[in-house]
């Protein structure tokens, strides 16, 4: 594949994550635009050091961070992306690159010419930002007790009230019939031998909420029947991963509800 053509593959990714982050599409595209002529004059700005992508990114982000351009654009409507635009921007780009694109913190490092460190230290911040505006009830499926109080420490501080910890399939059901949570935390096995996706599809039967799986065993994630979407962190974690991963979780459901409630009105 010729370097135009990588480049064209990953434009509709590149508008994507342009539009999360300025808040409009057009704002954004005219930033897409102004990488584009920089790099059509100096082919020696794309650093592909680790892939096209991820170098049209790095480049993007130095015109986006270095240049204002002023636009007509419609002011954004959709209340989740406000909260996300109220992020502040270089924790807010972090967030995007780990948790809306996907890339790896060693990514978003050279993306964001900062090292491994500090990418953690933004996504945990960006974290509590959000979370400090979609704060909710959250459940939490662990049967390891230290690694659950870690876990409920951690959503505290965020802002989130925690209205439980269960160690089995049972006690999960139990807890989340009291009262429905609007984010739930599960390891996949349980203290009893029990599942805690099959917990978590059983809730899901009766009502809609985020789901992000914490386990040591990611394959059963894979090769079992689970809930889409639903989102995965491998133990041990990072305290910076699980805050990016649970404000993703509730910032794109809330955002997916949005959208279907404007596509009814």
């Amino acid at each position: 594949m010729s370097r135009s053509q990588a480049v064209a593959e990953n434009l509709p990714l590149l508008r994507r994550y342009s539009r999360a982050l300025t808040g409009s599409q057009a704002s954004g595209d005219a930033y897409v635009g102004a990488m584009l002529e920089a790099l059509l004059q100096d082919q020696s700005l794309l650093n592909e050091q680790h892939g096209t992508r991820a170098g049209l990114f790095r480049l993007f982000t130095q015109i986006w961070n270095s240049v204002s351009i002023n636009d007509d654009a419609v002011p954004v409507v959709n209340t989740s992306e406000h909260r996300l635009a109220n992020i502040t921007p270089l924790p807010r780009q972090a967030f995007l690159l780990l948790s809306l694109e996907g890339f790896s913190e060693e990514e978003v490092a050279f993306i964001l010419q900062i090292d491994v460190g500090e990418v953690r230290r933004l996504a945990d911040e960006a974290g509590q930002e959000l979370a400090a505006e979609i704060a909710t009830d959250v459940l939490i499926i662990e049967d390891e007790t230290f690694i659950a109080m870690d876990i409920e420490s951690l959503i505290k501080k965020l802002g989130h009230n925690v209205i439980g910890v269960a160690r089995t399939h049972a006690d999960a059901v139990a807890l989340a019939k009291t009262k429905k949570p609007g984010l739930i935390l599960a390891d996949i096995q349980l203290a009893d031998g029990s599942s805690g996706l099959d917990a978590v599809n059983e809730l899901l039967k009766t009502f809609e909420v985020p789901v992000v799986f914490i386990t040591a065993y990611p394959e059963r994630f894979l090769t079992g029947e689970r809930p889409e979407p639903a989102f995965l962190i491998s133990k041990p974690f990072q305290p910076a991963m699980v805050s990016a991963v649970a404000s993703q979780a509730l910032f794109f459901q809330r955002n997916s509800r949005n959208r279907l409630q404007r596509a009814a009105s």
